[in-house]
């Protein structure tokens, strides 16, 4: 016991989770004033950009796309249907499935929608080549 114990992992300056816990925070704080002109959340706009890009999933595979679970989920797809923006209609081959379906209006939403990345990317300093960098390195962790 009379070796020194070395407790600089330790130090929030030298965790890795931080500045990402610290930054995804940030980031969807900046959505936040941009997405209320869309009456929408963070978790709301991200749902809604898997649909746009995949209409007609199952609730399961939504969840599994967005990394959330379905306690998660249905309460936002009760919010999103209730604003008109989607359906839920239960699987006639397996009803114990329920698949998400995009209404008129959630389809017309996309439209406005389309400036919120550039809005984004306006708030954050860095530079294509770095934002590109930065993704891939995040989807290595997330893979």
């Amino acid at each position: 016991m009379s070796e020194k114990m070395n407790y600089d992992a330790l130090l929030l300056k030298n965790q890795l989770c931080f500045p990402l816990y610290a930054a995804s925070r940030k980031i969807v704080r900046l959505y936040a004033p941009v997405l209320e002109n869309l009456r929408l959340t963070y978790t709301q706009y991200i749902t809604m950009l898997v649909l746009w890009e995949q209409d007609g999933l199952s609730v399961k595979d939504l969840g599994n796309q967005l990394f959330l679970d379905s306690g998660t989920l249905t309460p936002l797809l009760k919010k999103l249907e209730k604003s008109g923006l989607i359906s839920r209609i239960r699987d006639k081959q397996d009803e114990r499935n329920v698949i998400i379906f995009l209404t008129d209006k959630g389809h017309e939403l996309k439209n406005k929608a389309v400036d919120v990345p550039y809005k984004i990317a306006s708030c954050i300093d860095i530079d294509i080549k770095e934002a590109v960098l930065l993704k891939n390195l995040l989807n290595k962790i997330i893979d």
